[in-house]
């Protein structure tokens, strides 16, 4: 069963424009891991990180480098979740968390689907 969705889109200059002028707002927002990804990619993790606070109805207990995008072996993009961000999913029974991402031009986007087995949490 759906239970929260969210979708969100980012302009990649603006963004770059951000981080150059902001630089500390990398560790804030980012893994180590993702920090070493081109900027298009960044983006895309950011509109990822809003979306899914979006689907989860909120950005309560949610910690933005608790959030990470990582591939699995396909190239597709997952969510790997940690500490309170983690528990705040899974207290909301959300069991399945489903991402798309995407960047061309100059916008990134994402959107992401959060799924309940239907028990309740």
């Amino acid at each position: 069963m759906i239970v929260g969705i969210g979708v969100d889109l980012v302009d990649i200059e603006r963004f770059e424009r951000t981080i150059a002028r902001t630089p500390k707002l990398l560790p804030r927002l980012f893994s180590p891991a993702e920090r070493l990804l081109r900027p298009r990619s960044l983006a895309a993790r950011y509109a990822a990180k809003e979306a899914l606070i979006k689907a989860l109805g909120g950005s309560d207990g949610v910690h933005w480098t608790e959030i990470e995008i990582t591939p699995e072996p396909s190239g597709r993009p997952w969510f790997t979740l940690t500490g309170s961000t983690a528990e705040v999913v899974a207290s909301r029974g959300i069991t399945t968390l489903h991402l798309s991402m995407s960047h061309d031009a100059h916008l990134a986007t994402a959107y992401v689907v959060a799924e309940s087995d239907g028990g309740a949490a």
